[in-house]
């Protein structure tokens, strides 16, 4: 063999041992991204509608308490919010002028109601009457008599204390001292202590999804504390002040105040499907979110649909594998095929 052909040969050796030993650093340069993963889990989310508003008296509780004549207030014994017991005063009543002419004027028909019997009972025993004259007198009598007693049980006969009729909680005052009120004019509110809703506002739409008997939770607003409670009416009507519909839901004794504010989570419904974390979801250019998966040892991009969320988690719909892990974090590096090494080794990669 000449000398130019060795030379080649040693050349050529060369070169095929030089590429035998560049394959695996070529393979060992192909991208990676370091990810961690999670198991993929098949359940359940409640769905839930928030909403706000004030704790208040169960109006199917409530009791107002009124004037039983036109009066003027002349004390007011108890405050809003205070709790009393059954036979406590709660407002003083002196009757206007008109009530106490009344009573007197009923008076007086009274006696001389009173003078007719007698007189015509005389008559009768002279027989200079007949029993008749005495009926209607006596009728007459008892009219004036019955005429006196309801204006006294109204208090036209001199200052008057309205007391409560059960044990209660003042929800309202709308009288003060020195107020005249009507006959019949609402003075004060009561309502049993432990009669408390949390009545809220609900969008129409949402509302319809709301029955009684759902479960919610209580969050009373500023305060680290949630309260376990059950819808007991969802209106039929939109309330035209707010544009919402009312929800009244009930609340544990002896836990909230009247007027505080809270928020309800109310669960109408479970939705069904795979349960994930929120930071495995992600969105692509076109608005479409989507998670990854570790199938065969490369990433998988999977298009999916979110069809609710619950704090940090969501449940999802899609082709999901449930045998291949989730990818959390680095998963918004990865594209379909490419390399993943684990940062939870544990975990096997499908």
């Amino acid at each position: 063999m000449s000398k130019t052909m060795r030379t080649i040969s040693v050349i050529g050796l060369g070169l095929l041992i030089s590429g035998v030993g560049l394959a695996p650093a070529a393979a060992a340069d192909q991208p990676s991204v370091l990810v961690t993963t999670t198991k993929v889990q098949i359940g359940s989310l409640p769905h839930t509608v928030s909403a706000y508003g004030i704790v208040q008296a169960d109006p199917s509780a409530r009791q107002a308490v009124m004037a039983p004549v036109s009066a003027t207030v002349a004390k007011v014994s108890v405050r809003l919010g205070e709790e009393v017991t059954n036979g406590a005063p709660l407002i003083e009543l002196i009757p206007n002028p008109q009530p106490r002419a009344d009573y007197a004027k009923a008076s007086s028909a009274l006696r001389a109601a009173d003078e007719l019997v007698r007189h015509t009972r005389e008559l009768l025993s002279l027989y200079l009457a007949t029993r008749q004259q005495l009926v209607d007198a006596e009728k007459a009598q008892s009219d004036a008599r019955a005429a006196l007693v309801a204006l006294k049980a109204q208090g036209a006969d001199g200052p008057k204390t309205l007391i409560a009729p059960f044990h209660a909680t003042v929800t309202k005052i709308e009288a003060s001292t020195g107020t005249l009120v009507a006959e019949g004019a609402p003075l004060l509110e009561l309502a049993p202590p432990n009669s408390l809703v949390l009545r809220v506002g609900v969008v129409p739409s949402q509302a319809a999804a709301i029955k009684p008997g759902d479960k919610a939770t209580i969050t009373p607003v500023g305060l680290d504390q949630h309260l376990d409670a059950t819808v007991l009416l969802r209106g039929a009507v939109v309330d035209p002040a707010d544009g919402l519909v009312p929800v009244e839901i009930s609340l544990p004794a002896n836990t909230l105040f009247p007027g505080q504010s809270a928020e309800a989570a109310i669960i109408t419904r479970q939705i069904d499907g795979f349960v994930v974390p929120h930071e495995a979801i992600l969105i692509n250019n076109s608005g479409q979110p989507y998670v990854v998966q570790i199938v065969g040892g490369v990433a998988k991009l999977i298009p999916v649909r979110v069809l609710d969320a619950d704090g940090a988690r969501n449940v999802i719909a899609g082709a999901i594998n449930p045998n291949a892990p989730l990818v959390l974090s680095g998963a918004y590096q990865l594209q379909n095929g490419m390399n993943v090494r684990l940062s939870n080794p544990k975990q096997p990669a499908q």
